[in-house]
């Protein structure tokens, strides 16, 4: 008996293979277009208070720079001054052309002052103006140049801008005061400190030239005050003199008299300063609209530190010449 195995069926003709899966073409996704935003306006709320802080923070910014200014970093300006004064004034000794009177120009050195008691060491620039004296002490024009056969008078700030003058009224009878000019070297010996209503100095036969330093104090005691309330005179003397040219004036303007200001000439650059301000304000009010808060101050805050350098100069004019 034989076994056989049936082999399966091959496939015929009419057996058709599975199709393949259709592929789709492939296309781009649709993009979903955003529908434009409209701004928010900022609420009624928020605009006040941007005003009100933007405002308030240029004010305290400001008058911080004013008073830092005043007490502090004028005395760097005044140091440079002083520093680019000495060279002129030393050029002109060299030269031989520096001034010896009567009529010399405003703001130009005329002496060195030297006081070694309290550690002076200035140039003295002619005009007391409140602007002649940002620079250190001034010479009162109608009065004899230091040395010279006469009374000198030299004008100096209490507290401001290098406060040259802050301790003259320290000084002691006896005390030695140093003043050089285009006409020599001289030397004062100072014979009394005396405020308002206590009696000049008398001169005596031997005296040939005579010196009196003035600055501002505050009334009721010997230190300065941001506002002095009286004058301080310190009075010297030589017992040599040089000669004094003719010509001399016989008065000077107010703003240059002792506690003289400079109101009426200095208002328009004043008022020039004040715009530049509002303007300045306005610009930051604008721009913190659009801008972070603190990229607006970073890029503000330099120019509006210029501006109330320049405002504080002019500021110091309207002010006492001797605070």
């Amino acid at each position: 008996m034989t076994m056989t195995t049936q082999r399966p069926a091959a496939p015929t003709a009419h057996a058709s293979a599975p199709a393949p899966a259709r592929r789709r073409p492939w296309r781009p996704a649709p993009r979903r277009t955003r529908s434009a935003r409209r701004p928010v306006a900022p609420a009624p709320a928020d605009d006040m208070w941007s005003v009100i802080s933007t405002t308030s923070l240029m004010c305290c910014l400001v008058a911080g720079w004013m008073v830092a200014q005043m007490l502090y970093l004028g005395g760097l300006s005044q140091d440079r001054a002083q520093d680019a004064l000495y060279e002129q004034f030393r050029g002109e000794l060299a030269a031989a052309t520096a001034p010896i009177g009567p009529v010399v120009e405003v703001g130009a050195p005329v002496a060195t002052l030297s006081i070694p008691h309290i550690g002076l060491e200035q140039v003295v620039v002619e005009g007391t103006a409140s602007g002649d004296l940002l620079v250190g002490p001034g010479h009162l024009r109608n009065t004899v140049l230091p040395g010279q056969r006469g009374t000198s008078a030299v004008f100096g700030r209490a507290t401001t801008y290098g406060a040259p003058f802050a301790r003259i009224g320290e000084l002691d009878p006896g005390d030695q005061v140093n003043v050089t000019t285009a006409q020599g070297s001289t030397r004062f010996r100072v014979i009394g400190v005396r405020r308002a209503g206590d009696p000049l100095p008398q001169p005596r036969p031997e005296d040939a030239a005579r010196l009196v330093l003035v600055s501002g104090e505050a009334s009721g005691s010997r230190l300065p005050a941001l506002s002095p309330g009286r004058v301080v005179y310190v009075d010297a003397q030589a017992d040599e003199a040089f000669d004094t040219p003719a010509g001399l004036p016989r008065a000077v303007p107010e703003p240059e008299q002792a506690m003289g200001t400079e109101s009426g000439a200095v208002m328009p650059l004043l008022t020039l300063c004040l715009g530049l301000l509002l303007a300045l304000t306005l610009g930051v009010i604008a721009a913190r609209q659009r801008f972070s808060a603190a990229l607006v101050w970073v890029v503000t805050t330099p120019v509006v530190i210029a501006v109330a350098w320049l405002t504080t100069d002019v500021v110091m004019r309207l002010l006492p010449n001797l605070m």
